[in-house]
């Protein structure tokens, strides 16, 4: 399929809108009301510092909303509003956020129901509005949406859009897309979509694999084995991993990326020499800003004496993730919770450990002052780490009261 054309004809359709409605005034206050918060516009204004008690709050000096989901939450609202009556609906979560989904519930937005993990749309029907969210959707997505007659408004964060542009120029080029993903993630759905040949590796080790198999050193059946399901169909490894371009889905962790890029590029120049180095080898720089700025910030973060840390984020929050392995990297306790109501009654937590099933901690703050790390996911609300910050502020001052009592 040429997808770009696709893309073209697609975005010229009067059924097609990927600006918003120019309804930003009106929906801003809602968006104010539900997302916003006092308290953490106040604690970025105090050197991202809150002290209160034996507890010490120090916020990552980047967190939380990014712009593109910004964005994709304020055209969704806009949607609700332009068509007051219609039926909308969105192809997954427009955003890996809990709070901000049931919002659009609450807005009587439908989602596309998964039945064994495949999506039904035999209930949408022509005229309906259906959104794509910020991560964006398939192709085939588009074009089943498009054939039926549907009103589209896309989210798609720009940044997405720019890693599907370099898939695209891999298939002209005959080059086999390396995407650095998470295999059944909606992004890299979408991405792999757009590719022609691909291939899907998760981090660092399974890209070893690859590289050794370019090299002569492993075996077929066990490589096809290990990458089925990760792979375009009809994929060969000894045909298909002489050219290779790599992308990424956009919230991946920056480092392991830009790793993954320079092992492809040593091991395809050590295969085919310098000279034929650009006929094997294609890379570009898709690495979402805000990604990257929110991994730094946590860097720093991490860098300061910290008794707890705390990220707040969805569970399939893919950036969210990240910023906890660098927490669990640097040896300091952390818990991940995707909303203020994990915290509590009582000292405990219900958290994930990263990799691991949800568990309950406790007891969960200790005693004595208590220097505290927070940050949160790129689909994290200001209003749901004021939450958390609240919560915590409670259960402290509720063990200092039983300490003194004691």
């Amino acid at each position: 399929m040429d997808t770009r054309a696709f893309k073209r004809s697609l975005h010229h359709s009067d059924r097609y809108n990927r600006r918003g409605f120019g309804r930003a005034d009106e929906v801003a206050g809602s968006l104010e009301q539900a997302y916003q918060s006092e308290l953490i516009q106040s604690i970025r204004e105090n050197g991202y510092e809150l002290r209160e008690g034996r507890v010490t709050i120090r916020l990552a000096e980047a967190f939380g909303f990014c712009w593109g989901v910004e964005r994709a939450v304020a055209i969704a609202y806009e949607t609700r509003r332009h068509y007051p009556t219609e039926r909308i609906w969105i192809t997954n979560e427009i955003i890996h956020n809990p709070s901000v989904n049931a919002h659009l519930v609450e807005m009587n937005v439908l989602f596309i129901p998964v039945e064994e993990g495949v999506k039904d749309f035999s209930g949408v029907e022509s005229g309906d509005v259906v959104i794509l969210p910020a991560f964006g959707a398939t192709v085939q997505e588009m074009q089943l949406l498009n054939e039926r007659g549907c009103h589209i408004v896309d989210t798609t964060c720009p940044w997405v859009s720019k890693v599907w542009n370099s898939v695209e120029r891999h298939k002209k080029n005959s080059f086999t897309s390396v995407i650095h993903g998470k295999v059944k993630h909606e992004e890299t759905l979408a991405t792999s979509s757009f590719a022609g040949t691909y291939l899907v590796v998760l981090d660092l080790e399974e890209a070893q694999l690859v590289c050794d198999y370019i090299l002569g050193n492993g075996n077929r059946e066990a490589f096809l084995k290990r990458f089925a399901g990760a792979t375009s169909p009809g994929f060969d490894p000894d045909r298909d991993l002489s050219r290779i371009g790599v992308a990424n889905q956009t919230t991946m962790l920056k480092s392991e990326t830009e790793d993954i890029g320079r092992l492809f590029e040593r091991t395809l120049l050590r295969r085919y020499g310098p000279t034929e180095l650009n006929d094997h080898f294609l890379a570009f720089n898709t690495i979402c800003d805000a990604t990257q700025e929110r991994q730094d910030a946590m860097f720093s973060l991490v860098d300061e004496p910290l008794d707890l840390m705390v990220v707040i984020g969805g569970y399939n929050s893919s950036n969210t993730t990240h910023l906890q392995e660098i927490a669990v990297s640097r040896g300091i306790p952390s818990v991940h919770i995707d909303a203020p109501e994990r915290i509590g009654p009582g000292n405990v937590v219900e958290h994930k450990p990263l990799g691991q099933d949800l568990e309950r901690l406790e007891p969960f703050l200790l005693e004595g002052d208590l220097r505290i790390g927070i940050t949160s996911g790129a689909s994290t609300p200001d209003r749901v780490v004021e939450g958390v910050i609240d919560r915590l502020l409670q259960l402290a001052e509720a063990g200092q009261i039983a300490a003194e009592i004691a």
